[in-house]
């Protein structure tokens, strides 16, 4: 499905605001809110649209550390690894990456000590360097640019 101009104002819509109903959308690119509702459900069922989401400040429910953490696996361990790190509740985003560190990821922690106890699980998988988080210089953009 090529994304026709139609499908990319309702997109840009969604992006700006998930919650809006499809009567406003189709207010905004000039559709009914029958073809907003089938547009979307094509769009999700073909992979376009991939989901909804709430985004929760960490820092607002006792997350007082964000970290950057990077992995060099051992010989043999990034597979298993890749598996493991889906466990982990403290890994909100996680990248394989080129380079000297084969694994990125962004990690929420209560404490200096459950960033302790993290780091500790992360020792038989890898060589891992750990940055803290000091601010937010750019809010996380989940907005593609659509043409």
């Amino acid at each position: 499905m090529i994304v026709d101009s139609i499908n990319s104002k309702i997109l840009k819509c969604l992006q700006q605001n998930a919650r809006l109903s499809n009567a406003e959308i189709g207010r905004q690119v000039g559709i009914s809110s029958p073809a907003v509702s089938e547009r979307i459900k094509k769009m999700e069922d073909l992979g376009i649209i991939e989901g909804y989401k709430t985004i929760v400040s960490p820092f607002e429910i006792g997350y007082q550390l964000k970290a950057i953490i990077t992995l060099r696996a051992f010989m043999g361990k990034l597979k298993p690894f890749l598996e493991k790190v889906k466990t982990y509740d403290e890994v909100i985003n996680c990248y394989r990456i080129t380079g000297d560190e084969n694994i990125v990821m962004e990690v929420v922690l209560k404490n200096q000590k459950h960033l302790e106890a993290f780091i500790d699980q992360l020792i038989s998988y890898g060589e891992s360097k750990t940055q803290i988080v000091l601010s937010r210089v750019v809010k996380q953009k989940e907005v593609i640019p659509i043409k």
